[in-house]
């Protein structure tokens, strides 16, 4: 038999399908593991020496409370004061 093109017409068993967690073709159907983010594991799996890190890591997203905190840290995180009133 030949490992060439005759070989590839057999192909049509899927290993992989649609991951809950990270919508990628990566859960393996056996193995009931998603190749790409770990699920069902509890972390996200990352790593640094890869270029998908930086697909999915802080920043990438809407940032909803990462983009207050900045400003609340240059106020001292205070909370329930009011502004004094400027006078020109």
């Amino acid at each position: 038999m030949t490992k060439g093109t005759t070989s590839f017409g057999e192909r049509h068993n899927k290993s992989h399908t649609t991951c809950r967690r990270c919508g990628k073709v990566s859960y393996h159907i056996q193995k009931k593991t998603c190749s790409s983010c770990g699920f069902p594991g509890k972390k996200m799996r990352s790593f640094t020496y890869s270029k998908a890190h930086r697909r999915r890591t802080e920043g990438t997203g809407r940032m909803r409370y990462m983009k207050t905190i900045n400003r609340k840290f240059k106020n001292g995180f205070r909370e329930g004061t009011q502004a004094k009133k400027r006078s020109n």
